[in-house]
């Protein structure tokens, strides 16, 4: 008898495993066309799968019952269908999707490994979406300047009066705590950041992500303030040819083209660019540029290689080269004498590879290794001073992605190399530096409830010389009604000392020792944000209302400062002290049939208390508004109205610098395959010149004080968009 009870149960359990079923999925657009890359899965069991370029998912080992399908992909409409297996027809089942309205297009963020869309997210990301980079680069197509400075929280912080080189401050913290990255490459940082946003291009990017706050743990060290990932396009089945030539007012010309397109088992993307200015000075109250002399090229080339519908290998290059100089504008235009002398040139050539291998063993699990090698050469030549340097870096990364119907995980290692090799002619000591890290990662995102979903993360980085960085961070996403949700972090953060800093690029480094860990150590921080947020539509989606409120608190312990010795020469050290940044963010968006805007407001109170003096943080605006107009015709006008207040902010030499408003005007008229544009900036004419100075001391040897309010004052540009 017990052995006919074990025969049958071993029979049923045989043919309980042989009717498991496999089933496959058709999933196309409104129009037919089979989607790639779409999800699939069943509710209630762990089985998914992802459809292939034909639109096709397999799912595996499904018992006989009745079942909910779940599929999704990106810019389109989710939809669940009850499906019965066995199935009672043969072929695949097919699952149409409707597209999401223009104003409701899921983005899909990449910076926190987990490839969420934008509303699901845990952390708070802010995204800068396509449509967006091709507006801002009507107005400054050679770089990325603009179209950061005009997103509440940040602030574009010019550091040479006559070069124009640049910084990103964010939340009221200096540039050197803001970490830039190239599709998760950190291709931007120390020695390579002092014209970085100079020589971005905004035209072969796909979207911008902004973390803000302290995230270390994401990349590794360098994002105490945020960080910034700069997502490439990718190509397409359908070919994407764009050309832009653009002419300013003050001399600029900005001619650069894009190309992307996908075949079967290859595609490729190309981007390539020149940008040129004339020295410009619109004051007739200082003699020096306003904008600087310069010619760019860049060229950016990418190769994609599908090795299989589960493998994928991308193979790109980023290269520029560029000749700067300002200074006096009689010596910019060759007439030089006793006094007019005064220049600045940066002479810089950047390379860097990017390589990035991804396997799918099936829908749930992936593996993916990333490395990056990096080459900055920089000369800067002031009269009587030259400094001249070289920055390799390389990045590399392996990591594996497991997700599940509630809980997903991303753990892995990577390792970074920064040195810096100074050639130097005199006798004052070479800044050279070696720094070596070796981190790992793990990274949790859990749905706990359908209101709470959380990620979770724990970064040990190993900085040789400087030693251990432990940094954990936690992220919560409340959902209390389709309307109405909020987010809430923690994180903390670190940074390797180096002589670049905001303070030492204003003085070209001259007379700064270099950095040691027998003086100097990490600079560490923490950092928490919570924000709540309002999102409804009225009157049957012709009235839209979206409202965000983000508080934001981090603070750096010992943070970096720079110490005037004799002679004079300069220390960096790690001062007894903080560095502590508070405030909040607010963000209204309002739509009304084809205008919309936007409203933003970033008060900022940030204090540095080194050795127990306690003063406002240099270069901090307290109070900032970002407001603009849009009235947008699809596919046939975008006519855009800004305006931009600064309120009074603390200065290096202890002087206050002046409130200020700016405002500008865009329109495009826009047809089939190309388009015209013009852009009014600062109509008003507003700059630093008309009502403070920007130097001490005479016109040949002049000290130039910190650059808060525009120089170039009103600038008209124009051109034309070719999209074949």
């Amino acid at each position: 008898m017990k052995k006919g009870i074990l025969t049958f149960a071993g029979l049923a359990w045989a043919m309980l495993g042989a009717a498991q079923h496999t089933i496959q999925i058709l999933v196309k657009g409104k129009g037919q066309e089979p989607l790639a890359a779409a999800s699939v899965s069943i509710i209630g069991l762990d089985r998914a799968a992802i459809s292939d370029s034909l639109g096709i998912a397999t799912l595996q080992n499904i018992p006989p019952g009745r079942w909910m399908l779940t599929v999704s992909h990106v810019g389109y409409e989710q939809k669940e269908r009850l499906i019965d297996i066995p199935r009672s027809t043969i072929g695949a089942a097919i699952v149409t999707l409707n597209e999401i309205g223009k104003e409701e297009q899921e983005v899909v963020v990449l910076s926190t490994r987990s490839s969420q869309s934008l509303r699901n997210m845990p952390t708070r990301v802010e995204v800068i979406s396509g449509e967006e980079l091709a507006e801002k680069a009507n107005m400054r197509p050679g770089d990325i300047r603009m179209m950061l400075s005009e997103t509440t929280g940040i602030h574009t912080q010019q550091v040479s009066a006559t070069s124009a080189n640049s910084s990103i401050r964010i939340q009221g913290l200096d540039g050197r705590y803001t970490q830039m990255l190239k599709d998760g490459f950190p291709l931007y940082a120390g020695f390579s950041g002092g014209l970085g946003l100079l020589q971005t291009p905004p035209l072969d990017l796909r979207q911008v992500e902004v973390i803000k706050g302290a995230s270390s743990t994401l990349y590794g060290g360098g994002a105490i303030a945020g960080m910034i990932n700069l997502i490439s396009k990718l190509p397409t089945p359908e070919r994407e040819l764009r050309f832009l030539a653009n002419r300013t007012s003050a001399g600029g010309l900005d001619i650069t083209g894009f190309y992307g397109q996908r075949w079967k088992h290859w595609g490729m993307t190309v981007y390539t660019g020149r940008n040129s200015n004339s020295a410009y000075n619109p004051s007739g109250e200082v003699p020096f540029s306003a904008i600087p002399r310069f010619d760019r090229y860049v060229l950016n080339p990418k190769l994609f290689l599908y090795l299989g519908e589960r493998t994928q290998l991308n193979v790109g290059s980023n290269t520029g080269w560029e000749n700067r100089i300002g200074g006096d504008m009689q010596y910019l235009r060759g007439k030089t004498d006793s006094t007019a002398k005064y220049f600045e040139r940066n002479k810089s050539q950047r390379f860097s590879t990017q390589l990035s291998l991804e396997h799918r063993f099936n829908a749930n699990n992936s593996l993916r290794i990333k490395n990056s090698v990096s080459s900055f050469d920089r000369t800067i030549t002031i009269p009587g001073y030259v400094f001249d340097g070289r920055q390799w870096s390389s990045y590399s990364e392996v990591t594996y992605n497991k997700r599940g119907a509630a809980i997903g995980w991303v753990a892995g290692m990577n390792v970074y190399t920064d040195a810096f090799s100074e050639h130097r002619i005199d006798s004052f000591p070479k800044r050279n530096y070696q720094q070596n890290t070796i981190g790992g990662f793990v990274q949790q995102t859990w749905v706990i409830t359908k209101w709470l979903k959380t990620e979770a993360g724990l970064r040990s980085d190993y900085v040789v010389d400087y030693g251990w960085a432990v940094l954990p961070r936690v992220s919560g996403l409340f959902t209390w009604s389709p309307a109405w949700t909020s987010r809430i972090g923690g994180s903390m953060g670190y940074k390797n000392p180096t002589i670049f800093t905001e303070e030492t690029e204003r003085i070209e480094y001259q007379g700064v020792l270099s950095i040691s860990s027998d003086s100097n150590h990490l600079e560490r921080s923490y950092g928490v944000n919570a924000d709540l947020n309002y999102r409804m539509s009225f009157l049957g989606g012709l009235l839209s209302l979206s409202i965000n409120q983000l508080f934001f608190y981090t603070r750096i312990q010992n943070p970096i400062v720079l110490d005037t010795l004799a002679g004079p020469t300069y220390r960096l050290s790690n001062s007894n002290g903080y560095l502590q940044s508070k405030g909040f963010e607010t963000n209204v968006k309002l739509g009304y049939s084809d205008f919309k805007l936007y409203l933003g407001y970033t008060f900022t109170d940030a204090h540095l208390n080194k050795n127990g003096v306690i003063r406002e943080n240099p270069l901090t605006v307290r109070h900032r508004l970002n407001n603009v107009l849009v009235y947008e015709k699809e596919d046939k006008w975008k006519l855009g109205l800004e305006g931009y207040y600064s309120s009074t902010q603390p200065l290096n030499d202890g002087s206050t610098g002046k409130e200020f408003w700016t405002f500008g005007f865009m329109a495009e008229r826009i047809w089939e395959h190309w388009s015209l544009f013009i852009n009014f900036e600062n109509i008003t004419d507003t700059r630093q010149t008309r009502f403070d100075t920007i130097y001490n001391g005479p016109v040949s040897h002049p000290t130039f004080r910190d650059i808060y309010a525009p120089l170039d004052g009103r600038v008209i540009n124009g051109g034309i968009k070719l999209k074949l």
